[in-house]
């Protein structure tokens, strides 16, 4: 199975992949939580992997992840992965991390202290990571400075929807260019200034997990999206279908 290399799937795990974006050398690099690693799949097809393990620890499920202008990568590594969550005697690392990989692959842990971190995505001129915390006790997304030297500043409540309880927790993100940022939450896709004030929320017939940038007319659906091309139509992948909105705000791909 796709994320998962084993013979015997784990009961109760989540084991497929998870985030998926596209790194600066146009190669698909996949968060797999069965396998607990980052992956890269180039354009004829080797995989290969980026990173499975902190100082000798098997990383517990890597999930969702974003590549910083200066090509390095950063990533979310909470315990979905696992049958127990945190409990499970296979979870060798006692955190849920947040992580980069420069490109000389050096791994640095940026931060340990949050529950869930899940779903992340930098402002339009990084100086800032939103990083979601998918916990049902604590349903926050975190801002964080980013220093000069790319490590993390100390996070900071960018919008907590704790008291919502409608289904659904923060997960995936996006930011478009006027820094607006994007996050399926609670009931849908909650939209958030820059500041942090809500300005509203897309709710599609399903409670959205994830949200891409793409082309907006189906006229084009077919067509090649070049690099330059405004992306105004923001994707949405729910539990069994794929929406999709046309908004008037560019968005920052990938």
């Amino acid at each position: 199975a796709a994320g998962y290399d084993g013979k015997d799937a784990p009961a109760d795990a989540f084991i497929g992949p998870n985030g998926i974006t596209i790194d600066p050398k146009g190669g698909l690099v996949i968060c797999e939580h069965g396998n607990r690693r980052i992956s890269r799949i180039d354009q004829t097809g080797k995989v290969t992997t980026l990173i499975d393990k902190y100082q000798g620890k098997r990383l517990n499920s890597p999930n969702d992840v974003v590549f910083k202008s200066d090509g390095s990568m950063y990533f979310t590594d909470p315990p979905y992965g696992l049958p127990k969550g945190d409990d499970d005697p296979a979870k060798e690392l006692k955190f849920n991390g947040v992580y980069r990989l420069d490109t000389r692959g050096k791994l640095t842990l940026l931060n340990s202290e949050m529950t869930r971190p899940n779903g992340l995505a930098f402002s339009p001129g990084e100086n800032f990571l939103y990083v979601a915390n998918s916990d049902a006790a604590r349903k926050v997304w975190m801002k964080f400075e980013v220093k000069p030297d790319s490590t993390l500043g100390q996070g900071t409540v960018f919008a907590d929807v704790t008291a919502e309880t409608a289904d659904g927790l923060p997960d995936g993100m996006k930011v478009d260019q006027k820094g607006n940022v994007y996050g399926t939450g609670p009931g849908g896709v909650w939209i958030f200034s820059p500041e942090g004030k809500h300005l509203g929320t897309i709710k599609p017939p399903e409670v959205p997990a994830n949200v891409a940038w793409g082309k907006a007319a189906e006229t084009d659906a077919q067509a090649a999206m070049t690099a330059t091309e405004p992306a105004t139509a923001l994707y949405m992948t729910a539990r069994t279908g794929l929406y999709r909105i046309e908004l008037s705000i560019p968005g920052i791909r990938p």
